[in-house]
């Protein structure tokens, strides 16, 4: 008879060591900070130092009036968690700095026993999970729009193509007259050709991805923009030289930023004519979500923003911005931010926006080039973009 298997000896849990609560309080996903009774920074988190931009060397030097503006409704939450030593939450918070701003964001502020007039804060940033959100709704927008598209490149083409040429046979037989009427209509006929291959541009169909090294997208996409519709503009780069190259299709991502470049330049343009346009890159672990069709989450530590010092976005069209048919402009056709939402997310990657008066940041979150890329048989890929 062979001999049982040993059974691994299961450490009772008293027995385990007791981890450190330091330990405890850097891994908490969400920023934590602990302020003293003059609210300066005593302790503070990883989270913390991504979401106030500074790091706690930064942070312990001042307090918190120096980060926000002095009547913050959050001032109003620690005076009352301290006279009342209670546990005091809102939502909806928005926190607006020189290095930061999130909008929504649930905040709470408890006081600490252990330490008389000292405050715990909460926050917690929903920001990137609301943005996913509305994302995937927008990707379900976009198929309905790749479905419209192929209804009408079938119904309507055909018989488009039928009238474009009717009017080149009349340009050319009828009198001056009339031949306006001609050129209006095989030029109507064109814009409605475009605006349907356009849409067509929604189809699901699979990209080549390889490494890219996005600072040469955005150099070549600035390049374009002041040789042409952003030559009165100032246009910033603002890059962190060390990005590892994006898991991307380059001709794709230039479209990307081509298209939000170019909305920049034209709202800063009908605004006041002059104006900055800031491209800034930078990396942020802990982003993390599950792409299009995969099983497992990807990391999306790499960050494109596009800044432009225009008018803004209306509040009520920031919401719906990336849905297929929004436009603010008087002659847009609202397909191109769906567009670029369309590929960030073909991508696996994620888009959000903020703006105010004076100030919309588009944020781009691209995930890394893979050390082991999975390539089709038959195709070959470069293993990492050269810098």
């Amino acid at each position: 008879m062979s001999a049982r298997p040993a059974l691994a000896r299961v450490t009772p849990a008293a027995d385990l060591p007791t981890p450190d609560p330091s330990i405890l309080f850097a891994a908490l996903p969400m920023a934590c900070v602990l302020l003293n009774v003059e609210n300066r920074f005593r302790a503070a988190n990883q989270a913390a130092e991504q979401f106030f931009g500074c790091s706690f060397g930064q942070l312990r030097q001042h307090g918190l009036a120096d980060l926000i503006a002095h009547d913050h409704q959050i001032f109003v939450m620690i005076a009352k968690a301290r006279s009342h030593d209670i546990l005091v939450s809102e939502r909806d918070v928005d926190f607006e700095g020189p290095r930061f701003n999130h909008r929504g964001v649930a905040v709470q502020a408890t006081p600490v026993a252990e330490e008389p007039g000292a405050v715990m804060l909460v926050i917690s940033d929903w920001s990137a999970t609301r943005a996913l959100g509305r994302q995937l709704r927008f990707r379900n927008a976009a198929r309905s729009v790749a479905g419209m598209a192929a209804i009408l490149a079938h119904e309507v083409k055909n018989p488009l193509s039928g009238i474009r040429g009717a009017a080149q046979l009349l340009e050319n037989s009828v009198a001056d007259s009339d031949r306006e009427l001609a050129v209006l209509i095989r030029d109507e006929a064109d814009r409605i050709r475009a605006l349907v291959d356009r849409m067509e541009m929604f189809g699901e169909k699979p990209i080549d991805r390889t490494g890219v090294n996005i600072h040469r997208v955005l150099e070549h996409v600035r390049r374009l923009a002041q040789s042409g519709f952003a030559a009165h503009l100032r246009v910033t780069e603002r890059y962190d030289p060390s990005l590892p190259p994006v898991w991307g299709n380059r001709d794709q991502l230039v479209q990307v930023f081509l298209n939000l470049v170019k909305n920049a330049a034209e709202a800063i343009t009908n605004a006041t004519g002059e104006g900055e346009i800031v491209l800034t890159t930078g990396y942020q672990p802990g982003v993390r979500l599950a792409a299009p069709g995969a099983t497992v989450q990807v990391n999306l530590p790499l960050i494109v923003t596009v800044r432009d010092s225009g008018p803004g976005i209306p509040h009520d069209v920031q919401q719906n911005v990336f849905e297929p048919f929004v436009t603010t402009k008087s002659g847009g056709s609202g397909l191109g931010l769906a567009l670029v939402a369309k590929i960030v997310g073909d991508h696996g990657g994620l888009i959000e926006v903020d703006s105010r008066p004076g100030r919309t940041e588009f944020r781009i979150f691209l995930p890394l080039f893979p050390e082991d890329p999975v390539i089709p048989v038959g195709r070959h890929e470069s293993s990492a973009a050269s810098f």
